[in-house]
């Protein structure tokens, strides 16, 4: 407040006494709002590294993998977020879907099938896996795949130390029945979410649930 003993002609004391709170009130907002920006930018980055490190959003071009995954590069078709968190601590699982490298760097997504060291062949439409028929869950009792390339009718094919992944659409599929077993190291992780369109929106099937 102002001083009862403050001359006439010294106005501008009193003026700035009562500026001050207003201006300090505006510091702390600003102070506030900068703060804010910071730890906004900081989280937005930290997010934006998490994704680059563990995750790829994609989407589907073929219909190699229908229905599970459904598209052909247009607008309706499924965008998939690929996780690879899970493949730095084990590996790949019998009827997960996998993302993976071609040789001429296209990116493809299949379902494994045959694991490392194991002999694989299709029997009456299902897989026989070291002579065992190994049908798949019941949550994916549609599929069907049909004994073409390596897997033509009563041949087999061993894995080795690849992975051998065929497409949950067996007709429309270009898969390791003609181009072999697939290497880990090709692997880029596991198509895990459906983010696009809303309704398609979900976990993608591997035989958990």
């Amino acid at each position: 407040m102002c001083s009862e003993n403050l001359r006439d002609d010294e106005p501008s004391a009193c003026v700035q006494i009562l500026a001050a709170p207003k201006a300090s009130t505006t510091k702390r907002i600003v102070v506030v709002c900068l703060r804010f920006t910071r730890d906004l930018l900081a989280f937005v980055g930290l997010l934006s590294l998490i994704y680059h490190i563990g995750f790829d959003l994609s989407v589907v071009v073929s219909g190699s993998m229908a229905p599970t995954l459904c598209g052909d590069g247009g607008s309706e078709s499924d965008w998939v977020l690929t996780e690879r968190v899970s493949y730095w601590f084990r590996e790949p699982r019998r009827w997960e879907v996998v993302q993976f490298s071609t040789e001429d760097q296209m990116i493809v997504a299949k379902r494994v099938v045959g694991l490392p060291g194991e002999t694989i062949g299709i029997v009456d439409k299902q897989p026989v896996i070291n002579s065992q028929i190994v049908p798949p869950p019941s949550s994916m009792a549609h599929l069907r795949y049909l004994p073409q390339g390596s897997l033509s009718t009563g041949q087999t094919q061993e894995c080795g130390e690849g992975y051998y992944l065929l497409g949950d659409d067996s007709q429309d599929s270009w898969d390791s029945r003609f181009d072999g077993p697939i290497r880990r190291s090709a692997m880029r992780g596991r198509a895990w979410l459906i983010v696009w369109p809303p309704s398609r929106i979900g976990f993608v099937a591997d035989g958990d649930g």
